[in-house]
């Protein structure tokens, strides 16, 4: 295990993040943010302030105290909603823009896919869907979905 870190993070008094550095100074509404939110989740996570400059870089989620390592979960958990799809259930359409009818880790959902270029390819063979309100859907291994998932989803990519 590293060191401690030479700044203190807590939740105020309205719930929100802040960050004490060495030097004493106080920053409010601080953000984790991930790196690598799929392939490396709890590795390089930048401590941001509200207008997007880095405070603090934690190496890895788990070489923090166990009392800031949840409190960064908790934020990241907050701000975070990527539902994984297991099974693609219908489409309405193969032209696009259609609407999907999808299982996933959270349950049953529905999206609309406004182009193609809305499918995007992670690192093999994972995909990441963005839907037209912005949601991000992620199949994190498209082989290891049902041969009706793969097919409907052969069509679009």
């Amino acid at each position: 295990m590293n060191a401690a870190p030479d700044y203190r993070l807590q939740r105020n008094a309205f719930g929100r993040l802040e960050l004490t550095a060495a030097d004493g100074q106080t920053h409010l509404g601080v953000v984790p943010v991930r790196a690598f939110p799929i392939t490396a989740a709890d590795d390089g996570i930048g401590l941001v302030d509200p207008h997007g400059h880095e405070l603090a870089w934690i190496e890895r989620l788990s070489d923090l105290p166990d009392e800031m390592r949840s409190l960064v979960e908790d934020e990241l958990a907050r701000r975070e909603f990527m539902p994984e799809i297991r099974r693609i259930v219908s489409v309405s359409s193969f032209a696009t823009p259609s609407t999907w009818q999808v299982d996933t880790d959270r349950g049953a959902s529905t999206l609309v896919l406004k182009g193609e270029e809305d499918i995007r390819r992670l690192h093999s063979p994972a995909l990441l869907i963005a839907d037209s309100n912005g949601i991000h859907f992620l199949i994190r291994d498209r082989y290891a979905l049902d041969q009706h998932s793969r097919r409907i989803l052969d069509r679009f990519l």
